[in-house]
């Protein structure tokens, strides 16, 4: 395959939190974050029911004391209609600034309400599953399930003590997202080789940096149990990588779009970053990497490496290998190079293990 000069005159745009707050125990000072950042006077707070249940009235009551009034909403799903339903309630608060409060789905809910509506959100994650606790990428479900560019949060804050206490399964996943950093730099490598488009040097490395990180502490973790804050930070660097790159590039390449492509086939099969983890094991045996170190690291964190562990079909997962690819055409990946058949898929999923 020819190599295509790389294009030097393309420009992207930056776009980074202006404040990362990393703490433990501290989601009584929410208020005095948000005001520092901003001075809000009224804020909307997208949520999910169980995290208003157990720490909403500790945030009502920081909000109380800076002064600054809410309005609560629910994230009940990331699918468009209910996407534009939020946005319409939230339009109506007329607020100076945005929250997502809890997992991936109100965080994203939050971030694309923010990007429509010209209003700056904060992210504050009460659970650390994948890497968009920092980004400007959300994941939406319409006809098919995609990511698109919305906005960057304008702050982040983490109360570590809470992340901790969140279901296990959640941490695990987020291990999965980041190993996922793996396979998806190779892709961004490829492309920029066969294609010529941008590649930066530095994006690519910090996200490779957020996997290694998690490589070379995992079998401390097998031992004395997961360092929950290295872990949320290294998911922090992941989504600032993509922030630097202004794609999801250094984050996201074919295992992402194989993740996409179960929930495309059937929706609600294991939670997004165990899918990516699953995948980054075989795309990185089709890129010719060491795939083995994945799936030790993996094993060493408590995250699925097979199929069978997150309900998944070997019908499914091949169909999903198959058709991966054709959900964003554009983006060049390994499966570009790979005449991917249902037959090849099986062979792939067996002689790793995920099947």
């Amino acid at each position: 395959m020819s190599i295509k000069k790389k294009s030097q005159s393309a420009s992207h745009t930056m776009e980074l939190p202006r404040q990362i707050v990393v703490g433990e125990k501290n989601i009584h000072d929410v208020g005095d974050f948000l005001k520092s950042l901003s001075r809000p006077t009224k804020v909307s707070i997208i949520s999910g029911k169980n995290v208003k249940k157990i720490i909403g009235k500790k945030i009502d009551d920081s909000l109380k004391k800076s002064k600054i009034r809410r309005v609560w909403h629910l994230a009940v799903s990331n699918h468009i209609t209910a996407l534009k339903e939020t946005e319409k309630k939230v339009r109506s608060d007329k607020s100076d600034l945005i929250v997502g409060l809890g997992g991936g789905r109100s965080v994203d809910v939050a971030k694309l309400c923010s990007f429509n509506l010209k209003i700056p959100f904060v992210s504050i994650p009460t659970s650390a599953s994948h890497d968009g606790i920092a980004s400007p990428f959300v994941s939406i479900r319409d006809k098919k399930p995609h990511s698109l560019v919305a906005t960057a949060p304008l702050g982040v804050f983490v109360d570590v003590d809470i992340i901790k206490r969140a279901p296990r399964k959640l941490i695990a996943s987020g291990c999965g997202d980041l190993m996922a950093k793996i396979s998806a730099v190779k892709d961004w490598e490829l492309g920029r080789d066969r294609t010529g488009e941008y590649y930066g040097r530095y994006s690519a490395d910090l996200a490779s940096m957020s996997a290694k990180i998690l490589i070379e502490n995992s079998s401390s973790f097998s031992k004395n149990g997961l360092d929950v804050r290295v872990i949320v930070e290294a998911l922090i660097s992941a989504g600032v990588a993509s922030c630097i790159a202004g794609s999801s590039r250094p984050c996201s390449g074919a295992e992402h779009l194989f993740s996409h492509a179960v929930d495309h086939l059937e929706y609600g099969i294991g939670l997004h970053g165990e899918k990516c983890g699953i995948g980054s094991i075989m795309i990185a045996k089709l890129q010719g990497q060491d795939w083995k170190k994945i799936v030790r690291t993996l094993k060493n964190v408590g995250a699925p490496t097979s199929a069978k562990e997150i309900g998944l079909s070997p019908k499914i997962l091949t169909k999903a290998l198959t058709i991966a690819q054709s959900l964003r055409p554009e983006r060049y990946t390994i499966l570009k190079e790979v005449k991917m058949t249902e037959s090849k898929a099986l062979k792939l999923a067996k002689s790793t293990g995920v099947l």
